[in-house]
């Protein structure tokens, strides 16, 4: 899978920290220029859809199971490789001093009607739902609350890179769409 982007957060010092790897998986899901995303009220961002792929679980299967809990997306189906955005985070926990936090990031087609979601008890704290959003609107909202919000997550940093391509890459030449 080609890489994205490698980023390093200026707090973490890869030649002294001890990190440790997170796999996780994010979604592309078009429907014309739109893209199905998750807003956060807590952090007031938008993200694409996914999460940690759980251990001994393969990445498709992971990939499959975090959109369908997210968005309660239904007959995934043409599942291709987009690219890999690998970042180094900052870790407050005493096992280790940072996260080496790998995105594999894929598009697929999904059934139009959603089911229900099953979101995790942070999720739901944190104000979690699943949107249809021109991504253009995504990209300025995203842009928004990086320069101006204080309880502003890393991923936006993340989700904002992302979007761009995605725009850049996907929307003139997307195939990938709810069917």
């Amino acid at each position: 899978m080609r890489l994205l982007r490698s980023t390093c957060h200026p707090a973490v010092n890869l030649a002294e920290y001890r990190y440790f790897e997170r796999i996780a998986t994010r979604a592309i899901v078009l429907k014309g220029d739109k893209i199905l995303l998750l807003y956060t009220e807590r952090y007031d961002d938008y993200t694409l859809p996914g999460g940690g792929v759980d251990d001994g679980e393969a990445l498709l299967e992971g990939f499959k199971r975090e959109l369908a809990e997210e968005t309660g997306a239904k007959h995934i189906r043409n599942i291709e490789e987009f690219g890999l955005y690998e970042e180094f985070r900052p870790w407050y926990k005493e096992d280790f001093d940072a996260m080496k936090m790998q995105s594999y990031c894929f598009r697929c087609e999904i059934d139009e009607q959603l089911g229900e979601t099953k979101f995790e008890d942070y999720e739901i704290k944190n104000g979690m739902k699943a949107v249809w959003l021109p991504i253009s609107e995504a990209i300025k909202h995203n842009q928004n609350t990086l320069a101006e919000s204080d309880k502003k997550g890393m991923s936006v940093e993340r989700e904002l890179f992302l979007l761009k391509l995605i725009e850049k890459e996907l929307l003139t030449t997307c195939s990938y769409s709810v069917g």
